[in-house]
C-alpha cells in the first residue's frame, strides 16, 4: 500500500531530511586518512542526537540479515556497494567511501546517501561518483506527476549503462514515509511507461548504485550485511528522498 502524504506531512519530512543532510555533511567533513569508520558513525550519531532524531538504521533487522544493524550509517568502502558496517577499519588515502544515513524525526523518515574520495582521488573513481550523481539527477527529473516508476528506473539505467557501469540486480530505491522502507519499490533499471503512476504526495527514496567494473555481479560478505562487487572493482551510491508534487520533484534531503 502506498501512502499519499499531505502537504503538512511533506513539510515534516523535509525536517527529517535536513537532519540526514547534516549528518552526511558531518561524516564527510570528519572523513580523512587514518580516521576509523566507527568515528564517522559517531559523528552522525551526534547530529541525530542534537536534532532529537532517531535512527531507522540502528537495530534494523530484516529477515535476511543474521544480526540487527549496529550503526546509524552504512559505510561502504571501495568494493563495498551498500550496507557496510562501520568498524575499526581506518581510512586510507584514495579510498572511495559511500555513506548511507537515515533519520526519524516526529514520526517521519528521511534517507540519503553520498559517495566521495578520501584524500587523492583516482580519475576512474571521480568518474564513477559523478555517474552515480548524474543517474540520481536523471531519476529525480523523471519523478513527476503523471510519469510512472518505470520512467524513473529507465532514466537511471540509461545513465549507468551508457557510462559502462554495472547495476547490482535486486537493489534499488523505495517508498518512504512513516517508516524507512515502504511501497513502491524503485528499480535502477526498467522500461519507461511501466509500473505505478506517480501522484502528488508520493515520496520515494531514489538511489542508483553503480559497479565500476561494468558487471552486475555481487556477493554478500561474511558479516551478512555488506554487499561487495564480485570482480573487486569499486562502487558508488547516491540517494535522495524525493517528494512527487504538482510543482515538480522536491528533494527533501538536500542541505
Amino acid at each position: 500500500m502506498v501512502e499519499i502524504k499531505t502537504n503538512e506531512s511533506l513539510a515534516a519530512m523535509r525536517e527529517s531530511g535536513r537532519v540526514v543532510a547534516r549528518a552526511l555533511a558531518a561524516v564527510r567533513e570528519k572523513a580523512a586518512p587514518g580516521v576509523a569508520l566507527t568515528e564517522l558513525d559517531r559523528a552522525a550519531r551526534e547530529v541525530l542526537t542534537e536534532a532529537g532524531a532517531g535512527s531507522p538504521f540502528l537495530d534494523y533487522h530484516p529477515d535476511w540479515a543474521p544480526v540487527p544493524f549496529p550503526a546509524v550509517v552504512c559505510l561502504s568502502v571501495n568494493d563495498a556497494i551498500v550496507h557496510g558496517i562501520p568498524d575499526g577499519t581506518r581510512l586510507a588515502d584514495g579510498d572511495l567511501v559511500s555513506v548511507d544515513c537515515g533519520a526519524l524525526l516526529d514520526g517521519w523518515a528521511g534517507d540519503s546517501a553520498v559517495s566521495f574520495t578520501v584524500g587523492r582521488a583516482r580519475p576512474e573513481d571521480t568518474r564513477l561518483i559523478a555517474a552515480a550523481e548524474e543517474a540520481l539527477a536523471a531519476g529525480i527529473a523523471a519523478a513527476v506527476v503523471g510519469n510512472r516508476i518505470g520512467d524513473i528506473a529507465h532514466a537511471i539505467g540509461r545513465v549507468c549503462r551508457g557510462a559502462g557501469y554495472g547495476i547490482p540486480d535486486g537493489f534499488g530505491g523505495h517508498g518512504i514515509g512513516r517508516t524507512m522502507h515502504e511501497d513502491p519499490g524503485v528499480p535502477n533499471e526498467g522500461r519507461p511507461g511501466r509500473g505505478m503512476k506517480l501522484r502528488h504526495g508520493m515520496v520515494l527514496a531514489i538511489e542508483p548504485m553503480l559497479i565500476g567494473g561494468g558487471t552486475d555481479d555481487h556477493y554478500t560478505a561474511r558479516d551478512g550485511w555488506t554487499i561487495r562487487t564480485l570482480d573487486g572493482s569499486r562502487a558508488s551510491h547516491a540517494e535522495h528522498t524525493v517528494a512527487i508534487t504538482d510543482d515538480g520533484p522536491r528533494v527533501l534531503t538536500a542541505l
